[in-house]
């Protein structure tokens, strides 16, 4: 048995029923994206998307594509037909690039707005006061369903350094869940990578973004 498959079996047997594990795979092969789904992760992460027409070209639906970097608008023709969610909406120009080739497609693109919970300007992600009228006014969209939001939090080597940031994260998704918007469904809350899933756990993240517990430490192509 593998070190993957050995983390993989670790990692679930730590999380709740009801949390979702999206394996992020970024710079990963689709030898190491086929081993994580044989283990029990069905959901795998990309962030770049010239890696993951790569990888998808082996992998198929095999498994479900999570879009979880920045997703500039130039990309939004690639990453449509293959994506089963988008987790880093953050403007209405972008989900109505969305919008438009889903409906090419002839599909509902499911999408979580990102929220820049620590306010950090170098960081995308709508800042938390804006996440309201965001969503109102991508709502009427036909093609993409808002599903949820998604944190990254700032990074840090302390994961309870965090939690202020998923706490506030988690009080902007109960409040837009009590505002019943039409064409919004307040499912799912995307916080917490390798080092802070369990805060983010704590604070009602229900799907977390796990790469480097999973695969190991990757190799500095992008770092």
């Amino acid at each position: 048995m593998s070190s993957i498959t050995d983390n993989i079996k670790h990692l679930l047997s730590e999380v709740p029923e009801g949390v979702e594990v999206v394996a992020a795979a970024k710079t990963r092969t689709a030898d190491e994206i086929l081993e994580v789904i044989d283990a029990g992760i069905s959901k795998i992460g990309e962030n770049y998307v010239q890696e993951a027409v790569a990888v998808y070209e082996s992998i198929g639906k095999k498994a479900q594509w999570h879009f979880i970097g920045h997703l500039q608008s130039n990309k939004v023709v690639q990453v449509v037909p293959i994506f089963d969610m988008i987790e880093t909406v953050d403007s209405v120009k972008l989900a109505r690039k969305i919008d438009k080739y889903a409906k090419l497609n002839n599909k509902i693109m499911s999408i979580l707005i990102e929220v820049n919970s620590g306010r950090e300007p170098q960081k995308n992600g709508v800042m938390p006061e804006n996440v309201e009228q965001l969503i109102r006014e991508i709502a009427p969209l036909t093609h993409i369903k808002i599903m949820g939001l998604m944190t990254m939090g700032p990074f840090t080597g302390n994961p309870e350094n965090a939690r202020p940031f998923f706490v506030e994260t988690h009080k902007i998704f109960d409040h837009i869940r009590k505002l019943n918007i039409l064409n919004v469904e307040m499912k799912y809350l995307s916080m917490g990578m390798s080092n802070s899933y369990k805060v983010a756990i704590e604070e009602g993240a229900n799907i977390i973004r796990v790469g480097t517990k999973l695969f190991g430490e990757r190799a500095c192509k992008y770092e």
